[in-house]
């Protein structure tokens, strides 16, 4: 019975899913031994640039960022700017600090545990853009509280981005698709889609690179794979 009751990401206050996978292997177990305490989000206390960097930039925040490819191209694209990432699988937490460690990305925090919780702890209007990814679809209907593009989230999303900024979201799974494109209908008085023809959700935009999931979900399994960009209002 509890599989059915109500709610979303903010209200049922727990993570599904694996935490680890595979033995990490020697360099990784190093890096998230000695690396990750040096540049992982504080446990407490109000998250800003101010507190991750020592100065006043604009923050962007990703949510479950896989190996981290995504993340580090943007930080090392945006050298001026701040990058969180919240990730709970620590093979994905491994991967991201390999990326951070060769590109040499003194801009780059993480987080790994739920996205959720370092969000809250974000002052409202402070990030610049948020980013979630190819997130897990819980395809089926009683699992889809689940989902991360809900309306709690969603209203989370819209608190803490500054007017002006950007969620990008993309999937490669039809069921969230729809899903997605019926939430973030409710919430049109916060965002507007940043569309105007099909070419804006079926082509990557400038500065969205392909990362591994991505490239193995178009080529193994021949999946289509949207994009989308919302301005908060």
């Amino acid at each position: 019975m509890s599989a059915f009751k109500e709610g979303d990401p903010t209200t049922l206050n727990r993570l599904y899913g694996r935490s680890q996978g595979k033995p990490l292997r020697a360099r990784q177990q190093g890096l998230v031994d000695n690396l990750l305490p040096q540049i992982a989000v504080p446990a407490e206390g109000p998250v800003t640039s101010e507190s991750l960097f020592g100065d006043s930039r604009p923050l962007h925040f990703e949510i479950g960022f896989g190996g981290g490819e995504h993340l580090a191209y943007r930080a090392d694209l945006l050298p001026d700017h701040g990058f969180i990432g919240a990730e709970p699988f620590v093979n994905g937490v491994a991967q991201a600090l390999t990326h951070i460690e060769d590109q040499r990305l003194a801009n780059v925090r993480l987080h790994m545990g739920d996205a959720l919780e370092v969000l809250a702890r974000i002052p409202d209007g402070a990030l610049t853009m948020i980013y979630l990814l190819h997130p897990d679809p819980w395809p089926k209907n009683k699992h889809a509280k689940r989902r991360m593009m809900n309306d709690g989230p969603v209203q989370m999303f819209a608190s803490k981005l500054k007017p002006g900024g950007e969620l990008r979201f993309g999937t490669d799974h039809p069921v969230y698709l729809r899903h997605a494109l019926m939430v973030m209908q409710r919430h049109t008085d916060a965002f507007e889609w940043q569309v105007k023809d099909r070419s804006s959700w079926e082509e990557r935009p400038s500065g969205w690179p392909e990362t591994r999931y991505e490239h193995k979900a178009r080529t193994v399994y021949g999946h289509e794979v949207w994009y989308f960009r919302y301005r908060r209002r």
